[in-house]
């Protein structure tokens, strides 16, 4: 558990540019945060802490974190969401797609080949979630939607330069559109929780992973493969995987007004690219520690790409067949969110 306690004096906050809050006398409140990142991790040290940090400060210390990596209250990744809706703890960071079939129109952002960059895709994911998919997350107070850089496999025997390479691998992924883009790219699909990987990969039980480059280091996938195959940004990126903050709604409500205010100036459209872009930042500096073992690292050229791509749609196909059947419009809620992340890519 890491317990921080910051006391800023008014004068102070006042120097950082912070809309301090002066009353000492006045209560303050410490809230619970959990996730399954390690106490390592690029998204824990540059991203939670930060975020944690931030809100601290602008509350002029009234608000207080204990922060709870790698799931140190217990349960596992796919109970985070249920934690925060029930009250088990304050505020969580996790994926949608952990429980899957939860989220369905919040799964187009996890389509093949989707995302720009994180940044621009983040803010598409909020804004999409306000218009076409809110009642999907209706249980939380919602702080912040993001998603994460490039996906890129990460292979044990061999370099991924085709879809045939795949043939035989067992690949993690991450949640259920991923699972099945492994499977019609070739690959033996297995899904499981990211804090499952090291163990996984050193037992044989998969043969590779597809995970974002920043998170690499964390979990020490970079000592545990050679292969490394990433996709040319000409080409696409071959898939993200979407996250949630979200915070239990009778604690948000329970805050004096002022405080709601702070946690509200630190949630929606730019806390979300501001995740996004955090967490894309943490590739280069993790790519390089692979590089410096001596890995070997591919990169798939837009040639290449292209029947990648073309097997990879199907997922793309089924999914809007299955809206449709859910009754919503699925070709719709597949157009809105490509017209959000251009809209958005054009603006960075």
């Amino acid at each position: 558990m890491i317990r921080r306690r910051t006391l800023i004096q008014s004068g102070a906050a006042a120097a950082l540019g912070a809309p301090a809050l002066v009353g000492l006398a006045q209560a303050s409140v410490t809230l619970k945060f959990h996730t399954f990142m390690s106490p390592t991790s690029n998204v824990w040290l540059h991203m939670h802490k930060a975020w944690m940090d931030k809100v601290e400060r602008e509350s002029g210390g009234r608000i207080k974190f204990e922060g709870y990596p790698a799931m140190q209250l217990g349960g596992t990744p796919a109970q985070l969401y249920d934690q925060a809706k029930d009250g088990v703890v304050d505020i969580v960071w996790t994926l949608p797609g952990n429980t899957p079939g939860r989220f369905p129109r919040s799964e187009v952002f996890e389509m093949p080949f989707m995302m720009t960059n994180a940044e621009a895709t983040s803010r598409a994911f909020w804004d999409y979630v306000q218009t076409k998919a809110a009642d999907e997350f209706r249980d939380v107070h919602l702080i912040a939607l993001h998603v994460h850089g490039p996906g890129v496999f990460h292979v044990k025997s061999r370099p991924i330069t085709q879809p045939d390479d795949l043939r035989g691998l067992k690949m993690r992924g991450p949640t259920r559109p991923i699972t099945k883009m492994l499977g019609y790219l070739g690959a033996t699909p297995v899904g499981m929780p990211l804090p499952q990987i090291p163990d996984a990969l050193s037992k044989g039980v998969i043969d590779g992973c597809v995970i974002p480059w920043e998170v690499v280091p964390s979990i020490k996938v970079h000592e545990l493969v050679q292969y490394h195959s990433e996709f040319d940004p000409k080409g696409g990126a071959l898939y993200t995987t979407t996250f949630v903050m979200a915070m239990n709604k009778a604690r948000y409500a329970s805050l004096p007004p002022e405080l709601r205010k702070v946690i509200d100036a630190n949630s929606g459209p730019q806390t979300s690219a501001l995740m996004g872009r955090t967490q894309q930042g943490g590739d280069a500096p993790a790519r390089q520690q692979a590089q410096q073992r001596g890995n070997r690292i591919h990169t798939i050229e837009l040639a290449q790409a292209q029947e990648f791509r073309r097997k990879a749609r199907q997922v793309e196909v089924e999914w809007v067949q299955e809206m449709d059947r859910r009754g919503f419009n699925g070709r719709d809620l597949l157009d809105t969110a490509r017209q959000l992340i251009e809209k958005h890519t054009r603006a960075t």
